[in-house]
């Protein structure tokens, strides 16, 4: 006789450990019963934005710092959430790698902020040194990533821009289910095929959730020599537009590789900040006119 693993209800003993169809029986008795989605987390937001790629060192850290900032500098209330646990860079590329996370009554958490309108929590607040790793399994980024939702001291919040890990794990998945109001994903990638291949992925992620895709942004998409002007692609140029036309997806723009844009994150100042000649700059202009596409498509 071929064993299945289906609830039978007529040889059933009401014995579900140890039972294979425990996880598809509904019967009341079991207790190994899925109980269905979590509930969203409790914060006060009209729009959260996930960020993330299908690899790493493509810029997408870089993508949500300046996202983030674009946003709070157009006067909306942002908060940024660094959800890369393992490697939290967001406090280096805003300039508050050395904040700590406060709590003024030992239950809600006081947000990091930067500017009056832009607030930031991140693991790397609560590390006791810059080389201290992370060393955790999936259920405690899940807790994790609960209370940095709802036990953070937010206010009302315009945009929530959350920056992912690389890739389609637990943080993904779990931010995807407790977070309310998402407007969508924005998906960075590089030229090059191997992180075309990765992004297309999570394009396929975000759209098994049911959620929406923002767009892809290709990151450091050409180069121009500063000496004799002369445009290289290093990486390859315009992977990540066609790859937005075979998935349908919308395109947001190309970022180019600039030197600037490095020093500026090893700073801790954000590239989009508006500086003298900064219009002039065609990294500016790409990155502002990203920002100003993200905005009008989440108002739609």
């Amino acid at each position: 006789m071929t064993q299945t693993n289906e609830p039978d209800n007529e040889t059933c003993t009401g014995n579900c450990s140890g039972c294979p169809s425990a996880t598809k029986c509904d019967d009341p008795r079991n207790t190994d019963a899925p109980k269905g989605l979590p509930p969203k987390a409790n914060v006060n937001v009209k729009h959260v934005v996930l960020v993330l790629s299908g690899k790493g060192g493509v810029g997408k850290s870089t993508v949500s710092a300046n996202l983030a900032y674009a946003l709070a500098n157009r006067g909306y209330n942002t908060a940024l959430i660094d959800l890369d646990i393992h490697g939290p860079d967001i406090p280096k590329m805003l300039g508050i790698e050395d904040a700590r996370l406060q709590s003024h009554d030992g239950k809600i958490i006081e947000p990091v902020r930067v500017t009056g309108n832009l607030a930031v929590v991140s693991m790397a607040f609560l590390l006791p040194e810059r080389s201290t790793p992370v060393i955790w399994r999936g259920p405690m980024k899940m807790t994790a990533i609960r209370q940095f939702l709802e036990d953070v001291n937010w206010g009302d919040l315009d945009y929530l821009i959350v920056d992912l890990p690389p890739g389609t794990g637990d943080e993904a998945l779990t931010v995807a289910q407790l977070a309310p109001n998402i407007a969508g994903a924005v998906i960075v990638t590089t030229p090059q095929e191997v992180a075309i291949l990765d992004s297309s992925k999570a394009v396929e992620f975000i759209k098994k959730l049911e959620l929406p895709v923002l767009g892809i942004v290709e990151n450091m998409s050409g180069f121009v020599c500063p000496h004799c002007k002369e445009e290289i692609d290093i990486f390859g140029k315009g992977g990540g537009k066609k790859e937005a036309e075979l998935l349908g997806v919308p395109f947001l723009g190309a970022i180019p590789l600039d030197p600037a844009m490095r020093k500026a994150a090893d700073e801790g100042r954000p590239f989009i900040i508006r500086q003298a000649g900064a219009e002039e700059n065609p990294t500016w202009k790409s990155i502002d006119a990203i920002m100003q596409t993200l905005v009008d498509q989440i108002k739609e």
